[in-house]
């Protein structure tokens, strides 16, 4: 299997677990607010990456100061900026609006690394992105409802998710996607505890006991796992690529709520899939060789 093939694997491995994500996020927020899910998330996910560090003996990796600098800045884009607009903004919108303007992280990695960073990108890989977007607005439009502040936070958080994957790519370079999981996770739990507890969530163990279950599967496989693909894969594919691919997640998470929170998909929801077929189909094309998908 050739690079590029790999990386559009890692990313297909990703999507579904990413497409859990919403429903094992509302199992918690029956008893949680979401930034208190995010914050215990991340400590799981941190606890996860610290045992496959220690597993693959790659712990060497964190004394790399070149690669710790790339993994700070996605700290600080990601790990801070991007979870904490986004689930903040989940507290004054609609998943059906959240999920729309999620979708603009393809839009801003066009421009951030097509037109800003100067990447090449196939013409069939646009077309291909531009039909998997349409498919996934065509799930999420019928959700969307009234414009709101939420959105705005969130809409400023997707902003920021190019930066933190450039950064991850970089660092990627040097050392291990375990390890650059680890060192992020390990910052930003102590820093989402203190915007938490600044933002007026004094009570951060209330009902924790009830939601734990939740919160190791967010920690362990969603913020965990999941990163792990998305990291190799954009290691070897573009961002906008797999961004595009990642668009499924929301018809996943449609499929999954179906399954496990018995809420019947529309023929809306349905009409997408031809689109989204059709685009992923474009977007598995060979890239031309002798072009760099990544810095």
């Amino acid at each position: 299997m050739n690079r590029e093939r790999q990386g559009e694997l890692f990313i297909l491995l990703q999507t579904p677990l990413w497409g859990l994500f919403p429903i094992i996020t509302i199992l918690t927020l029956n008893r949680l607010s979401p930034l208190i899910s995010l914050v215990w998330s991340t400590l799981f996910s941190c606890i996860f990456f610290a045992v496959v560090v220690s597993l693959k003996k790659k712990w060497r990796d964190l004394t790399n100061i070149a690669a710790l600098k790339d993994v700070l800045w996605n700290v600080f884009f990601v790990g801070i900026l991007y979870y904490v607009l986004f689930f903040y903004g989940l507290q004054h919108t609609s998943a059906g609006n959240a999920g729309i303007i999620a979708l603009t992280e393809v839009f801003f990695s066009f421009v951030f690394f097509h037109l800003w960073r100067r990447h090449f990108i196939p013409r069939v890989h646009i077309l291909g992105a531009l039909l998997v977007l349409l498919g996934a607005v065509i799930v999420l439009f019928p959700t969307f409802t009234h414009f709101q502040i939420g959105d705005i936070f969130i809409l400023v958080g997707v902003f920021f998710a190019p930066f933190g994957n450039f950064f991850n790519q970089r660092a990627r370079k040097r050392i291990s996607s375990e390890a650059i999981m680890f060192i992020r996770s390990a910052l930003s739990a102590p820093l989402l505890f203190a915007i938490a507890f600044m933002l007026g969530e004094r009570n951060l163990t209330s009902k924790l006991y009830e939601s734990v279950t939740y919160l190791a599967i967010n920690g362990i496989f969603l913020l965990g796992l999941s990163k792990l693909f998305w990291i190799e894969g954009i290691h070897r594919i573009s961002v906008t690529k797999a961004n595009a691919l990642a668009s499924i997640s929301p018809l996943l998470t449609l499929l999954f709520a179906w399954l496990i929170l018995h809420n019947i998909p529309t023929a809306w929801q349905l009409l997408s899939l031809v689109p989204m077929v059709v685009g992923i189909k474009l977007l598995s094309t060979r890239e031309p060789k002798n072009v760099p998908t990544a810095m």
